[in-house]
């Protein structure tokens, strides 16, 4: 295995994420003949942890024009042909024995550059990770035709007029344009107002911090969650900097279109690069600025091995190229927080007293004594009587958003009389109910299986008749249309979501993350079955279902043009409370202490091992764990059942989770512990494969 190495940390560092950062190599020395610099150091792309180093090549004469730094490499390992990047060239090597040569530069294309090199490390050492697997999310494939294309012009000095901004209404926000402007690396926490108004769109913040820092001569990345929101920013980003003034690499775009906006970027011929998770490694040159939208998103997180998340992977990169930083949404996670309160974050807020002009008047349902005095049974009721007076007060002047946390018509099924849950006689599974034919009732069917539910009996007291506990969005459309007769009603969900709606009167049912964006702004929102969001099983629940609720909230008007929001569940919920005082700062501060009463990340380092218990026995056995650390299990988790699968037959079964745990000071040596396991049990080629993840996104 390779040697174990001190992990070098900056000040930055260590006062926000904690994050490991790699030696770095250095610039890129003057390329010189062969036989000056014969040494080639070449990465392979190789995912076995006990193999994660460079390795040293012979270059040839021939092949010394196209082999620079950073070019695709093909080269003989362990008897098989491998491809690799070359990382630099050296005058000699470290090891002792002959050194094979390359077998050939696929291509002189420097599509590796120092800073993303750095980078991937910095990546793979934070996350326990290989720098093979990184550096496949931050390179993308080949597309021979698109590289060999003429490249094209260089970016162009002059930009458009400067469109409006929202950053005018926030006291700090013109001081942090200008020390982007002045080439300064600010670094800043942007709460945006939550509102239709002007100050809310963040789109055109991110737009406008791009343009000084292209301004003051560097670069930019802007990063998104999905591509509902990359379509909003490249509107604004064309207002900004002009329709060719910057690149969108998204992975949806296909290979060619997503290796072009790459080479644009690598080639200093845009400055700019917007995108979804993986355009957190876009090669921009002289980069100034980092920016993410939506941290909160579980879409930042990577799916895949070693599983990084933009957020972190953007606070390393800032640190690591002194670059300015902006994370910016309606919501605050505990991550944002704490280097807010560490001070690595600077917060970019408006005010109170604006604040409750530019936001929308948000209230619950059945918050007094006297709304239950006019209504006794609203706290039990799903749509209280307070919901349709602000609805018909509300939709002469326009639309208005409903919010329901689940799409489908009756979602969840039990019985009528012992509330029993509706299973399926066949594979046991759980039942739902989808619209009926015209004249006939629900019908029932499982949701594994597919089959239909015909004269359905309860097994424990013998019942025929069963009840929806949980509604979608559809039976809510079709309850709200024959209480609004006369008024259309229209729905936005998964599989058929809307982008806009006009401005004329109607009601907008959607799903969270589906809700259209109206010419002007809601009238008004409501937030229905907000308990649901909350009783997830998950430590983000609070902050989840906050930042879902504010999401919505963001669309409708400000609360001078008479936008109103009410939400229904239990008033002196935490998260809702936060939400009527429009407060995700301080929720994010309460939810930060007691997750370090709690021992939860951020406040500590954690790391979860899931695999056989024979192989979660081995790593407790070779795991060397800082002095402070906790092991916690192995613990057995439950079968991953596929729908329409028989538990017998249902995958992953007899899996363990083994967690370790460790203060935050502690955090790199825990993961370093972690790492050092993973190589020793590839060098011995174990009988059983782990997944390690650091600071999982979700911790059920």
């Amino acid at each position: 295995m390779p040697p174990r190495t001190d992990v070098e940390t900056s000040p930055a560092d260590r006062a926000a994420p904690s994050v490991a950062v790699a030696p770095a190599p250095g610039p890129p020395p003057p390329h010189t003949p062969a036989e000056v610099r014969p040494v080639g150091r070449v990465v392979l792309d190789l995912p076995l942890s006990h193999l994660d180093r460079p390795f040293d090549y012979t270059v040839s004469r021939a092949q010394d024009a196209d082999a620079v730094p950073g070019a695709r490499v093909r080269v003989r390992f362990a008897g098989k042909q491998r491809d690799g990047f070359l990382l630099e060239r050296r005058e000699a090597s470290d090891h002792d024995g002959a050194l094979s040569p390359l077998a050939k530069v696929v291509s002189a294309e420097p599509v590796l550059t120092p800073e993303v090199a750095r980078l991937v490390r910095g990546v793979a050492d934070h996350y326990a990770g290989s720098f093979s697997d990184v550096m496949r999310l931050a390179v993308p494939p080949r597309h021979a035709a698109t590289e060999k294309a003429a490249p094209g012009a260089g970016p162009s000095a002059d930009l458009p007029d400067a469109p409006p901004q929202p950053f005018g209404a926030y006291p700090a926000g013109p001081g942090y344009l200008a020390a982007l402007a002045d080439g300064r690396s600010p670094r800043a926490a942007w709460q945006v107002t939550p509102s239709a108004d002007a100050s809310g769109d963040w789109a055109l913040g991110l737009a406008a911090a791009a343009r000084a820092a292209v301004e003051g001569g560097r670069g930019a990345v802007l990063v998104v969650p999905d591509q509902r929101d990359v379509e909003q920013l490249k509107q604004a980003c064309a207002a900004a900097l002009g329709p060719t003034g910057f690149a969108v690499l998204v992975a949806e775009a296909g290979p060619a279109a997503r290796y072009r906006a790459f080479l644009r970027a690598l080639r200093g011929e845009v400055k700019v690069v917007i995108g979804n998770r993986a355009a957190a490694f876009a090669p921009v040159r002289d980069l100034g600025l980092v920016a993410l939208w939506d941290d909160g998103d579980d879409l930042l997180a990577e799916p895949r091995a070693p599983y990084p998340h933009a957020r972190e992977v953007l606070a390393l990169r800032a640190a690591q190229q002194g670059a300015g930083a902006l994370f910016a949404g309606y919501a605050r996670t505990a991550e944002v927080q704490a280097w807010v309160e560490q001070g690595w974050l600077r917060e970019l807020a408006q005010d109170r007293v604006a604040l409750r002009h530019t936001a929308p008047h948000v209230k619950v349902s059945a918050d007094t004594d006297r709304a239950l005095e006019r209504d006794p049974a609203a706290r039990a009721a799903r749509l209280p009587h307070e919901v349709f007076t602000l609805m018909r007060s509300v939709l002469p002047q326009g639309p208005v958003l409903v919010q329901v946390p689940r799409a489908g018509y009756l979602v969840a099924l039990v019985c009528q009389d012992c509330r029993e849950p509706a299973r399926c006689r066949h594979c046991g599974g759980p039942t739902r109910a989808g619209r009926g034919r015209t004249g006939d009732g629900p019908q029932a069917t499982c949701t594994w299986c597919g089959r239909l539910q015909v004269g359905w009996e309860c097994p424990i007291c013998g019942s025929h008749r069963f009840r929806a506990p949980v509604v979608g969005s559809e039976r809510t459309a079709e309850e709200l249309g024959k209480a609004f007769p006369g008024t259309a009603v229209r729905q936005s969900s998964a599989g058929q979501v809307a982008a806009t709606v006009p401005a004329t009167s109607a009601i907008v049912v959607a799903t969270p993350g589906a809700e259209p964006r109206a010419e002007g702004g809601y009238a008004g929102a409501v937030l229905l079955d907000t308990p649901l969001l909350l009783l997830r099983a998950d430590l983000r629940a609070t902050e989840e279902a906050l930042r879902r609720w504010l999401n919505a909230v963001a669309l409708v008007r400000s609360g001078s043009d008479g936008g109103s929001v009410i939400a229904v569940g239990e008033s002196s919920g935490r998260a809702l409370q936060a939400l009527v005082r429009v407060d995700p700062a301080g929720l994010a501060s309460r939810e930060l202490v007691d997750r370090a009463d709690a021992h939860f990340p951020p406040a500590a380092k954690l790391v979860t091992v899931e695999g056989r218990p024979e192989a979660l026995a081995e790593f407790i056995e070779l795991a060397q764990l800082p002095p402070n650390a906790e092991l916690l299990g192995p613990v057995a988790l439950p079968p991953e059942r596929r729908p329409g699968e028989p538990a017998a037959l249902a995958g992953d079964v007899g899996l363990s989770r083994l967690t370790l745990r460790a203060p935050r000071s502690e955090g790199a040596a825990l993961v370093r512990a972690a790492k050092d396991v993973a190589a020793i049990r590839s060098a011995r080629k174990s009988d059983g494969a782990l997944r390690i993840r650091v600071d999982p996104v979700t911790v059920g």
